[in-house]
Parts: C-alpha cells; structure tokens; sequence
C-alpha cells in the first residue's frame, strides 16, 4: 500500500476514534452515563459502534431485527454543509447508530402525510436534517418493523429508496420519494428536533448531492451522493469451506439434527432425507428443497413480510453469514409469486454490491404456506486484501454513466477482486 494510502486509512481511523470520543464526551455532559463509565471500555465500544448495535424489536411476538441498512447517510448542518459516507462500511455503520433513533422517532410520530412538489423536496434537502437513501427499494412496512415505528396502517404498501428528516426550530418534519411513481410526499412529525445535536460531531467532508453539481447524467441520478473518494480497497474471494462442512451447516441452520447418508453424484454431494433434498457444489452453493406436501393444517401458518424476511435472516445470518469475512449480507427484496414469497439477500462489503458468478445472490429463500419450501445459500468468504485501488472520481463518473452507479466488486473466480463502478439498472 502506498504511503499515501496508509496516510488515509490512518485519518480516517483517527476520524472514527475521535467521533467515538466525542459522542462519549457529549453523553458524560447530559448525564447520560455517568453511573457506568467506571465499567465502560472506550475501545470495545468503538468496536460494537462499527459492527452495529440496533437491538432487535418484537412486533406482534415476533423478534424483528433489521435486515439491511442504507448505503448512503448524508448529515447537513444548519449552515447547509454536509458529511456523507457511502462507500465506507465501518463509517457508515458509525453514523447509522447515531442516526437511526431520529429516523424511527419521526415516523413513528408522523402525521398526515401529503404529496409535496420536487422543489419543496430539494429546498428541504438544503436544510438541517439526515438523508437516508436504501440501495434496494423497501416497504415502509419492513422498516417500521426494523425500527419499531407503529406507523399507520394506510402506509404500509409504500415502497421508498430515498427518506429524510428534516429539522426544525421544535419540531422534525419527514420527507420520503415513494418508488413506484417517483412522487415526494411529506409529513409533520411530533419528535423533538433536539436530537439534531447528536450528530454535530459530523464535520461536512465536501459531500454533495448529484443535482446541486449541474454535471451531465445528474439530473437521472439526482439525489446520489457525489463525494471526493477515489481510493477503494480489493477483496480477497476465497471458498468458504469444505463439501461436508458446508453439508453439516445447511443441515443444522434447517432444524435437520439427524444426518441421513449422504453420497456424491458427480461433483455433487448430495444428502437425502425423508422430508428434504440437499445438494452441495464445488463452488460452495448449497440447495435445500422441502420434499413432502403441507397437508397438516396445524404447520401451515400465516406470517407478515417482516416475519419472512427476519426468518431468511436468520437462516442466512446462521449460515453464510457465520463464515462470510468482512462481507455484510443484506436483505434486497421479497417477491410473490403463485402462492410462494421469495426473499433476496446480497453481499456488499466497503459499501460495494458483490456479483456473484452467473448472477446469483448470496441467499434466495422461498415460502409456502408461511413454510421455507426452498432455498439457495452461497458460501463466500471476502476479505479485505490490505491493498486499493483507484477508481475514476466520482463527478467524472456520473458522466460517464448518464446515470447512477454503485461501487461493484465481480467474484468470478479470481482469488482478489478488484472494485469498478456500476451502472444501476433498477
């Protein structure tokens, strides 16, 4: 690595360290934690701040913890100056902590939403607020379960990418772009915006949205964020383990304690059991499929898309997720078709989507009747090579594209994956 390389990663470690300090610093002076810091270590909580900490919530009895985070954060001051972090996991994880709980408290508390006009939308983007944009569309009914909301019921169909909040003298005022029809809508929120201090520790880094640059491709991505990053690191792809190792972690993640024989067929190894098919690939996938018919009334169950998708969370976290390196596995969408859901999980890691070889994801879990009847698991281990390179900066790249892109990582053998910019086609 080079030394101005090394001179990056060094502040921007610093920067985490010096946030951290800062928040701890803020907390001791509001009182907040003054009765545990004899027992609290500053290291191991920067640490548990950049794995992220959300607490699952329980709704309707059920555990719901969120299955995905937004890739792009942007912070504006009361100045109009912004920080942004997106192709950055640990920093990003950082600032979604401090952020998260003003997102839940301002939807949870908003009332009478209404559409807005684009440049009521843009005019409030330029005030003091946090930006939260998801790089898959997802149903404000999954994230008031990931959040805890208790968002009205007429809301839950409503499919957003991109969502603010926006603070005011007293009160935080919300704004979202509804994905389906691309409209604006807004809404007055009873939270508090003294919050907002939470987040002063954020100084602008230059951060800008792709409309305020007036460069060419930015009024079809106008809401990207456009930062001065063009340094972003490799990743190390290497097989996640063995045929039967990965046999022995399918078989438990699906409640199957007993293993029947299993045999190879080919390259294959397979495993046949009274109720179920497992097949394991050189490549480290591994398909389950549920043999026998649902006709027992008693198993059939109905489960809401938050109950689905927690449960191929958890499948997947208990999996894949257990030897996937510095990878995140994060939920993209959920499907319906004739009587069956399927849920979609990705792996990203340094803010990138990964591509997996002939497009396949990093867990497809199907549901019938509220039963897993199916699933795919791709078994990948990514880890950070220590080494980077430089991409095309990111103002130039927008022109490029005509349009937005996301930071891209192809795994198609190669033991080091090197980053690109992609085009988004959804």
């Amino acid at each position: 690595m080079s030394n101005s390389r090394r001179a990056i990663e060094l502040a921007k470690t610093v920067l985490i360290l010096l946030l951290s300090l800062n928040a701890l610093f803020l907390a001791w002076q509001t009182g907040l934690f003054n009765d545990v810091f004899a027992a609290f270590p500053v290291i191991g909580n920067v640490i548990e701040l950049v794995r992220g900490t959300t607490s699952p919530v329980e709704v309707d009895g059920a555990t719901i913890k969120e299955a995905a985070r937004p890739m792009t954060i942007i912070i504006t001051n009361e100045q109009g100056e912004r920080f942004g972090v997106r192709n950055d996991t640990e920093l990003r994880n950082f600032a979604y902590d401090r952020a998260i709980s003003i997102l839940g408290e301002a939807l949870g508390s908003a009332s009478s939403h209404s559409e807005v006009t684009e440049e009521q939308w843009r005019e409030a983007l330029s005030k003091s607020g946090v930006f939260f944009e998801y790089i898959k569309p997802v149903r404000l009914s999954v994230l008031d379960g990931w959040l805890g909301a208790n968002m009205p019921d007429a809301l839950e169909d409503v499919k957003i990418r991109r969502i603010f909040v926006s603070f005011g003298e007293e009160r935080s005022r919300i704004y979202y772009q509804e994905y389906i029809n691309g409209l604006f809508f807004g809404a007055d929120t009873a939270s508090t915006a003294g919050k907002a201090q939470e987040l002063y520790m954020f100084l602008p880094n230059g951060a800008m949205f792709a409309f305020e640059t007036g460069l060419r491709g930015s009024e079809r991505a106008p809401y990207m964020l456009i930062t001065s990053q063009v340094y972003h690191p490799d990743v190390r792809s290497v097989a996640a383990g063995t045929q039967e190792q990965l046999l022995e972690a399918s078989l438990f993640v699906f409640g199957h304690f007993v293993a029947p024989p299993s045999y190879f067929s080919g390259d294959v190894l397979v495993c046949r059991g009274a109720t179920f098919n497992i097949s394991v690939y050189l490549d480290g996938m591994v398909t389950y499929r549920r043999t026998d018919i649902l006709t027992e009334d008693s198993e059939a169950q109905e489960l809401s898309l938050s109950e689905m998708i927690e449960q191929a969370r958890m499948i997947t976290a208990d999996s894949i997720g257990e030897i996937s390196g510095d990878a995140e596995i994060l939920f993209e969408s959920i499907e319906y078709f004739q009587g069956v859901y399927t849920v979609y999980f990705g792996y990203y890691i340094a803010g990138g989507r990964v591509y997996l070889n002939d497009d396949k994801y990093a867990s497809v879990i199907s549901f019938t009747s509220g039963i897993i009847s199916e699933a795919e698991l791709n078994f990948r281990n990514f880890t950070y090579s220590g080494y980077s390179t430089r991409l095309l900066p990111q103002r130039q790249a927008l022109a490029a594209a005509g349009g937005e892109f996301i930071l891209s990582y192809s795994d198609t053998g190669p033991e080091i994956l090197v980053p690109s910019w992609a085009k988004v086609w959804f």
